[in-house]
């Protein structure tokens, strides 16, 4: 379906948005001390303190730690950027599980220093590290500029738009289809939803590593970027009339994918220059939000490269 320039003007397709509106998140309620109240004096640990420990105490909020052998191998095989090892003091280095960790974090090029266990049983969160932590580097976020960037003189260009997204392995497995299919980026909000963690950079079988993805304070005003940019919004619910077959999804598209549990939120919904569904002959409600969206990056696909063809 052919579409306008942008600097002409763009003429929007008919709209189909769904009319199931989401409530509006409930507010956290802000917890904090009494007016004039004191705060209890903090105990010292009478415990020794090496020069180790004192670095790791100071642990900053984009740090995260991968426990456990197997875990940490399976960091190591997926290529996690990792900043460093820690191995406990009293391990059997010459156990085999052990050996294999410290042999691929040598190929990897990821430094292994021994520490206390007393350090990890302090940096464990389920005290089940096993003598082995690993500490994952924070992710590099592009900005949404940056990737609208990439697309410019694109005919057929592909960014995808998490709308608070939670689970962290869908978040990988989205960012792997859209770097599968050539998307120029993902977008995803700072706050109420999943990051680029650990888990998502497995989860997304390394497509990380290559993908731009921004994080916004605003999904809206990064939405209404896109569209001053020529992209044209759809956004994904079960609620729309028009389905992926006969839905404008070619050329310069944005695709909104929305939260697990409550779909596209309000505002963004609203922002979409239309909504776009996935035929169903089945029994169960839907497809969940990766897979439903892995299947309409893969029309657009389709459709950019008959394009190409013709």
């Amino acid at each position: 379906m052919p579409r306008g320039n942008q600097s002409a003007g763009r003429g929007k397709p008919s709209p189909n948005r769904g009319h199931a509106a989401r409530s509006g998140r409930a507010r956290r309620d802000a917890s904090a001390p009494k007016a004039g109240g004191q705060r209890p004096a903090q105990r010292r640990s009478n415990r020794p303190a090496d020069q180790a420990q004192a670095s790791y105490q100071r642990r900053r909020p984009t740090d995260e730690y991968i426990e456990g052998r197997r875990a940490v191998m399976e960091a190591l095989e997926a290529g996690v950027p990792l900043k460093g090892l820690m191995v406990a003091d009293h391990l059997d280095v010459e156990e085999r599980a052990i050996t294999n960790v410290l042999k691929a974090a040598q190929t990897a090029g990821v430094p292994a220093r021994t520490v206390s266990r007393t350090l990890l049983d302090q940096l464990s969160a389920h005290g089940a590290h096993q003598g082995v932590i690993a500490e994952a580097r924070p992710y590099r976020y592009q900005e949404v500029e940056q990737i609208i960037a990439a697309a410019e003189g694109q005919d057929n260009a592909l960014v995808v738009i998490c709308d608070h997204v939670t689970d962290p392995g869908n978040l990988g497995a989205i960012a792997r289809s859209a770097e599968v299919v050539g998307a120029a980026g993902l977008i995803i909000p700072n706050r109420r939803a999943a990051q680029v963690t650990a888990t998502a950079y497995k989860a997304s079988a390394g497509a990380l590593a290559y993908l731009p993805v921004a994080k916004v304070a605003n999904l809206a005003a990064s939405v209404k970027q896109l569209q001053e940019a020529g992209f044209w919004v759809a956004g994904a619910s079960e609620h729309a009339t028009t389905d992926v077959w006969h839905a404008p999804l070619e050329g310069r598209l944005a695709l909104v994918l929305g939260s697990e549990g409550e779909g596209l939120s309000e505002l963004i919904r609203k922002r979409c220059d239309f909504l776009v569904s996935l035929p169903q002959r089945g029994r169960i409600e839907s497809l969940n939000v990766a897979q439903s969206g892995t299947a309409l990056m893969y029309e657009w696909l389709r459709r950019a490269m008959a394009q190409r063809e013709a």
